[in-house]
C-alpha cells in the first residue's frame, strides 16, 4: 500500500470470530465494540445458499454443492491462519470504509505483519474481487492469476471460481 491511499489505521483490535474465507468478526481493544468485517478486494465461494451462491453459479458454470465445499476449504484455511484472540490491526481507505450492507472494508494486518486479504487470494482460497474496489486490487489481481496458473488452494478442483 502507497501513502497517496489515504490508509487509516484503527486502534488494534482482537478477532472473535472468522465468519467465513473473505470475513470476520473483530473486537476494537480500546472501545470493546464488535463489527462484522469484509476483507476488500476479495471473494472466497459462499458457505450457505444465497443469492450469491447462486450468481457465482451461474457465472462460474460450477455447481453450487461444489461451490459450497469451496467455501469450506476456504474458511478452514483462513481459520488455520487467524484465531479467535489474536490480535490484529484493521487497516482502511479513507474514501472506502462499508460495503453496501454496512460491513466494514478492511485489510487485516497480522501479528507477524502480513495482509490477511494477500495471504487468502496468494494461497488460493480467494479470488480477486473488482466489485469491491481497493487499492491493492491490481495486486490481488495478479496473485489471483499465479495462484490459477499454479493450480493452488481452490484451483486444485477447477481452474476458475
Amino acid at each position: 500500500m502507497e501513502a497517496k491511499d489515504q490508509i487509516l489505521r484503527k486502534i488494534s483490535s482482537e478477532v472473535v470470530k472468522v465468519v467465513d474465507g473473505d470475513g470476520l468478526i473483530v473486537r476494537n481493544n480500546l472501545t470493546k465494540v464488535e463489527e462484522e468485517i469484509r476483507l476488500y478486494g476479495i471473494d472466497a465461494p459462499e458457505l450457505t445458499p444465497c443469492r450469491k451462491l447462486k450468481q457465482d453459479e451461474s457465472e462460474t458454470q460450477i455447481a453450487g454443492g461444489l461451490l459450497m465445499k469451496m467455501a469450506y476449504e476456504s474458511y478452514d484455511f483462513m481459520r488455520s491462519i487467524i484465531k479467535p484472540g489474536d490480535q490484529v490491526y484493521i487497516l482502511q481507505e479513507a474514501n472506502n470504509l462499508k460495503d453496501r450492507y454496512g460491513r466494514t472494508l478492511a485489510y487485516i494486518e497480522l501479528e507477524n505483519g502480513k495482509i490477511l486479504n494477500e495471504v487468502m487470494v496468494e494461497a488460493g482460497y480467494a479470488k480477486a474481487y473488482n466489485k469491491i474496489i481497493c487499492s491493492e486490487l491490481p495486486k490481488y489481481q495478479q496473485l489471483s492469476l499465479n495462484a490459477k496458473t499454479n493450480k493452488k488452494g481452490l484451483y486444485l478442483y477447477v481452474d476458475q471460481f
